[in-house]
């Protein structure tokens, strides 16, 4: 569904990303994985048309999305959930969930948005209690949740998530990696996952990629890189669980 090939991205004369080749089948959550300032965010805010790549291509579908705008993006079919949420604070959360279906807001649209703001609160019953609270006042994890939730309302073919669980409490942010897990298997979603907390994101995952320093190290199944003893003493660390 997602390919990427041989990208190359810049900040200045700073190489970010060197090379990177990567794919994200129909219907799998992949891990992107790596320290702090290894290029994992870049590489997904290049995927949203964000930054630009200098060299290489990105694929989704049928479609050539290396030099497309980023709301041309979204609606090819890819959603990105930032780090750290970033939900209108002085907006309500219900408002917060409209923004998300921005570009579908043609008065034909109305009932089938009006469906899929009920699909969210059904995926998340909190949302629902505060859908007239103003998003600023909501904790760390239902604005994650509110995130989420306005991603989802664009009617994606595959989300972006950048470190979902960070600054949560370790309860919350497994509640949050398996509402991840269960969105793949009630709407089919495909999903590319940086999250911080690589043991748990690779339980969740099929297959998984390791980024340093701009370059793709390691690549395979869940499960091998979860065996990897490199993988393990670099980036796992103790269970937090």
């Amino acid at each position: 569904m997602l390919k990427l090939k041989n990208v190359d991205i810049f900040y200045g004369k700073i190489h970010a990303i060197k090379r990177v080749s990567l794919h994200v089948d129909e219907g799998k959550i992949v891990a992107l994985i790596g320290a702090n300032g290894a290029g994992k965010s870049t590489l997904l805010k290049t995927i949203s048309g964000l930054h630009r790549p200098e060299q290489g291509a990105i694929s989704f579908g049928d479609s050539d999305i290396t030099r497309m705008a980023p709301e041309d993006i979204v609606r090819c079919g890819i959603s990105q959930v930032p780090e750290r949420a970033h939900v209108f604070k002085p907006m309500s959360v219900e408002d917060n969930l409209l923004l998300g279906a921005y570009h579908r807001s043609s008065r034909s649209a109305q009932t089938s948005i009006r469906h899929d703001i009920d699909r969210v609160y059904d995926t998340f019953p909190v949302l629902r209690e505060r859908k007239k609270q103003l998003a600023g006042t909501l904790s760390g994890g239902e604005q994650q949740m509110l995130a989420i939730g306005r991603a989802l309302m664009a009617k994606p073919k595959m989300l972006l998530l950048d470190e979902p669980s960070m600054g949560l409490a370790p309860i919350i942010a497994r509640e949050i990696l398996t509402m991840i897990a269960h969105l793949r298997q009630q709407l089919g979603l495909t999903v590319l996952l940086v999250e911080q907390n690589a043991r748990s994101a690779l339980r969740i995952a099929d297959s998984g990629y390791v980024l340093e320093t701009g370059r793709i190290l390691v690549q395979g199944t869940a499960d091998d890189l979860l065996a990897n003893r490199d993988v393990q003493r670099a980036y796992l660390g103790r269970d937090a669980e």
